[in-house]
């Protein structure tokens, strides 16, 4: 595979600000000079997940988790490298090569979403061949215009429709199996996992086909709707359906709706309301929140109004408190029982809908009146049953006026002071913490490095203690030549350089040490412990000439070698 050149690399890292890359998906805290939140790849409490804006990169002391903003678009997003480079240079407003945007494709990714393109125009000619189908949309009101907006088709009621259609060879059964779009019986037998339903694709942020999702037409049949399992390019708590569709059809999003189905996204696009998305079929999770604000400053979830609504209503209020920034407001609409939002629009059009969301409740009227549902506020049992359920939740939200106001709230509820405390933030696990046993000079030097790749210009070259006979030398020596070679080179792309070098997870945990001091003063001990490795390589030549005195004699040359390294050696002292 073709490879973007290092110095385009280095340029697009150097124009881009890893803490805003990293801080538009997570919400990070300052942490005296880094960033720190939950970790977004593995479940925790304690936050152990750190960015360094001096450094350019991220790395998380409880998985282990690091690299730099295109390895976390890649891992974050689940974008494919050249789609992370691609989003990283369309924000730093610099052009991808465009050889590299054509050599640049895996090959079996860039196959898996042509086995899914190809699934869905083989359920769209289904669909043309099916008045059953047709019949179908048309009774619930999907017009031409909606059916090929969605790209909506349907899958044959047979069980090798579509595996006779597209899997013809061996490779392109294997393809189809790992879209998820097949499945096998307890006696090993393939069959189209999708059959006799109505399908629905469901694209990612690019508008290719990921996954989808069926809907039977029997009403009888179970289940109702059926999602394609995870793949490697479908994560379902990290996808909405519509999304690409509401990107498409408006030039600004100002407003996202959150509703339950597909049908529910299609219904409202079809009567003009062209904001709507869908979880499928999952609560709402941190990454869906995260999505969802990073499309639109105001967010309006629509649920049921029955106990399994607001349970779910509950469920995205705290998916969303820790991503509460200032600009960002997020509203609950519980529709009356009987009803979802398919339903009203076409009871109440689209004006009618406008008017329910304008009435709908603002996230905090809502977090009150479902964390204290049960409390009792005349008694001080009450309040302060409602004061210590919240003050957790609420230790979540960002800093900023939201959170300020939050828990002024609070406090007038209850009467509990509520201000955040001013005290010391825990340590993070493990983190910049001395060794126990003290760093050899080389381990010292290349975790200087490490933290500012930079001072490796300010040593001269030829480096004197290249002989050294030392661990880690020759890996010094490399580290010192990629910085050479590439002069605003960032911690994190000197990581990435050494990905696959035998000593990387070393390299990883110094460069995520927090070291004391500033530029100047790591400059100052770089050239110390050089000073001092080229005293010991001064040394280690004495040594050898006087092994070979006491075993053969000196010759002119070597005496004169002699002399010179002793006054030097005493020049260095």
């Amino acid at each position: 595979m073709a490879r973007l050149s290092d110095a385009f690399i280095d340029d697009l890292l150097a124009r881009s600000d890893i803490v805003e890359v990293v801080g538009s998906r997570v919400p990070l805290k300052r942490k005296g000079r880094e960033y720190a939140a939950p970790c977004p790849f593995h479940d925790e409490r304690t936050p152990s997940f750190y960015v360094s804006p001096t450094k350019q990169f991220y790395h998380c002391f409880g998985c282990g988790a690091h690299g730099t903003a295109i390895s976390f678009l890649m891992n974050y997003d689940r974008l494919e490298f050249l789609d992370a480079v691609e989003e990283l240079a369309r924000r730093a407003g610099i052009e991808v090569p465009k050889e590299t945007r054509q050599n640049n494709q895996d090959s079996d990714l860039r196959d898996q979403y042509a086995a899914l393109e190809a699934a869905a125009k083989l359920f769209q000619r289904q669909l043309a061949d099916s008045q059953r189908a047709r019949d179908y949309l048309d009774s619930r009101g999907v017009d031409a215009e909606n059916r090929a907006r969605f790209a909506i088709g349907y899958a044959a009621d047979g069980y090798s429709t579509l595996k006779d259609a597209l899997g013809t060879d061996e490779r392109r059964l294997k393809l189809l199996d790992r879209t998820g779009m097949l499945s096998k019986n307890d006696r090993g037998h393939v069959y189209d996992k999708f059959r006799d339903r109505v399908m629905f694709p469901i694209h990612d942020r690019r508008g290719r086909v990921i996954a989808f999702g069926g809907r039977v037409l029997d009403k009888d049949a179970s289940p109702k709707y059926l999602n394609s399992p995870e793949t490697p390019l479908f994560h379902k708590g990290r996808e909405l359906y519509g999304l690409w569709q509401a990107r498409q059809a408006n030039q600004k999003l100002e407003r996202l709706i959150v509703v339950e189905g597909y049908m529910d996204v299609v219904a409202l696009f079809q009567h003009g309301v062209t904001q709507a998305v869908a979880t499928l079929g999952t609560a709402t999770t941190a990454d869906h929140a995260e999505l969802l604000f990073r499309n639109a400053p105001d967010v309006y979830f629509c649920f049921d109004g029955d106990a399994a609504g607001r349970r779910a209503g509950w469920r995205a209020v705290e998916s969303v408190l820790p991503r509460m920034k200032d600009g960002r407001q997020a509203f609950f609409l519980f529709l009356p029982e009987g009803e979802d939002p398919d339903t009203i629009v076409h009871k109440e059009g689209a004006a009618g809908f406008d008017a329910r969301l304008a009435q709908a409740t603002p996230l905090s009227q809502f977090f009150f009146d479902e964390i204290g549902r049960d409390t009792n506020r005349g008694t001080l049992d009450g309040r302060a049953r409602l004061a210590e359920r919240a003050r957790p939740l609420l230790a979540q939200l960002p800093d900023g006026a939201f959170a300020d106001l939050m828990r002024q709230e609070l406090q007038r509820q209850t009467g509990v002071d509520t201000a955040k405390p001013a005290a010391a933030t825990p340590r993070p696990p493990a983190r910049g913490a001395a060794p126990a046993q003290k760093r050899s000079l080389v381990r010292s030097a290349i975790a200087l490095l490490l933290q500012q790749p930079a001072l490796g210009l300010q040593l001269e070259r030829p480096y004197r203690f290249a002989e050294l006979r030392l661990p880690g030398v020759p890996l010094m020596l490399e580290i010192l030549d990629v910085v050479q070679q590439r002069p605003e080179i960032s911690t994190g792309a000197l990581l990435e350089h050494f990905a696959e070098h035998e000593q990387a997870e070393a390299l990883r945990r110094l460069a995520a040490q927090a070291l004391p001091g500033e530029d100047a003063s790591w400059a100052h001990e770089l050239h110390d412990a050089v000073a001092q490795l080229e005293r010991q390589t001064l040394q280690q030549r004495i040594d050898e000439l006087q092994q070979k005195q006491r075993a053969q004699g000196l010759d002119e040359t070597d005496k004169y070698e002699m002399r010179m390294l002793l006054q030097a050696l005493v020049g260095r002292a």
